[in-house]
């Protein structure tokens, strides 16, 4: 399977989106970044793909994952956190030894895997979606310095839930393209790369 990153982007910023108990939520949308309830001393996910997080929150209705929050980011500050991360399983490529990357993975702040992508109605799609996790410093930079704008869509994750039942015509949705990175980057997150002169 192809691993690319797939993301709703323009010139100011990506979106990625994360889902929690609806008062963390509330909180960040009252603030315009997370406060109440977020905690910075522990791990966090982000995750560019909206059908994966469909997936993984079952449309919004899972356990303290009732509520999905449209993040933007600044192309900096998403591009700073891919620039940090270390896979979560051991890459012989880039590390001498299995060891070699434990120590990496232990020291870094942001780690990543790639995941089957899901479609709106939830099938695995043939390429590999993106997720990242956040911790210490990077998450405080994320919450503090990076974040443009948030947006729920909880109601639009509840809307395809209910086309997918009905077998209705889906909502509008955002537009998923590839986001580019370079090459040194994408060596190390795993993407693979295309021969653009073909």
């Amino acid at each position: 399977m192809t691993k690319q990153i797939y993301a709703a982007y323009d010139t100011e910023g990506i979106y990625v989106y994360q889902a929690f108990k609806p008062s963390i939520v509330q909180a960040a949308l009252e603030k315009g970044t997370f406060g109440q309830g977020f905690s910075l001393d522990r791990m966090t996910w982000i995750k560019p793909s909206f059908g994966w997080m469909l997936y993984r929150s079952g449309y919004a209705t899972k356990s303290r994952q009732e509520a999905i929050l449209k993040i933007k980011l600044t192309h900096e500050g998403f591009l700073a956190i891919l620039g940090k991360s270390v896979k979560t399983t051991y890459p012989p490529d880039l590390y001498a030894s299995i060891d070699e990357w434990k120590r990496a993975l232990n020291a870094s702040d942001v780690r990543h895997q790639w995941d089957p992508e899901r479609a709106l109605k939830g099938h695995k799609l043939d390429r590999r979606a993106i997720q990242i996790g956040m911790r210490g410093q990077t998450v405080r930079r994320y919450v503090h310095e990076w974040i443009i704008s948030l947006e729920e869509v909880t109601n639009l994750a509840h809307a395809v839930k209910a086309a997918v039942d009905v077998g209705q015509s889906m909502p509008v949705v955002p537009e998923e393209r590839a986001y580019d990175v370079d090459e040194e980057l994408g060596r190390r997150l795993g993407v693979t790369i295309f021969d653009r002169t073909e």
